[in-house]
């Protein structure tokens, strides 16, 4: 390896390969499976994972944990503004809150903060809203996850080889709640409707909670006066109601009548 001091550590193709693969599953692949691909010996490419290391390119390795099996916990994110002047000592704090899993700072002057927090209930993320705002954060957005996906970095592959993770799903949640996502039918009864006016016809069950709205390519923060539209991918959280009780209000009339007959 050679040292650039203004552009880092320069990397040969055996150190990119070791980095993609390590990326692809850094618990399941061993020195001797990377070094068969790159005819090296298993030890050429424990040295460079320890070169790797020492210099501060492979920071750690962290385990892809699905927290919705973990007793249907819920992951929050976060997007906020702080300061440009207090955003490294307050990141450092609020990793202190418990919850909170990562923390991302940004170089822009808004939405310059992301939080990714972990919670038992909507009630725990609400108290990891509270400390951010006490830490005097301003919260621009937040969103529960419903999917990630951690990825290789392709170019540090072999040519045409990708080994993507399995997505992490939050779908069903402890105390008989469920976090759901479906495109609303043309015909659905709360298509062109507000969500307010959807409750208010008894359209929409007050169990139910619209949770975000994604539009074309627009995600939406759902309002009482958000009117609903056909192909719009809502979230919605619900909580002591049936499932197909709740999807109901989004189907067309042939779709609910099959879901009753099954």
């Amino acid at each position: 390896m050679t040292t650039e001091m203004n552009k880092g550590i320069r990397l040969d193709k055996i150190d990119q390969q070791t980095v993609y693969w390590l990326m692809t599953d850094a618990r399941g692949v061993s020195a001797p499976d990377i070094a068969d691909g790159l005819n090296v010996s298993a030890g050429t490419i424990r040295n460079r994972i320890n070169q790797l290391e020492e210099n501060g390119i492979i920071r750690g390795y962290s385990a892809d944990i699905d927290f919705q099996r973990a007793e249907g916990r819920l992951v929050n994110l976060y997007i906020c503004t702080i300061p440009v002047a207090e955003r490294e000592p307050l990141a450092h704090d609020v990793r202190s809150i418990p919850g909170v899993i990562n923390v991302r700072e940004l170089m822009s002057g808004k939405r310059n903060l992301h939080v990714k927090a972990v919670g038992e209930n909507v009630e725990s993320l609400q108290r990891i809203s509270h400390a951010l705002a006490e830490m005097g954060i301003e919260i621009e957005e937040e969103h529960i996850i419903r999917s990630e996906s951690d990825l290789p970095y392709i170019p540090f592959g072999p040519d045409g080889e990708q080994q993507p993770r399995g997505p992490t799903d939050f779908i069903s949640l402890a105390g008989n709640a469920n976090v759901i996502e479906i495109t609303i039918a043309e015909d659905a009864p709360v298509v062109k409707k507000s969500i307010q006016q959807s409750v208010e016809d008894g359209v929409l069950a007050d169990e139910i909670l619209i949770i975000s709205i994604e539009r074309g390519d627009r995600i939406l923060t759902p309002q009482g006066q958000t009117v609903l539209q056909a192909d719009d991918i809502v979230t919605l959280l619900t909580r002591g109601v049936d499932t197909e009780e709740a999807l109901v209000a989004f189907k067309n009339s042939k779709q609910s009548i099959e879901s009753e007959t099954l």
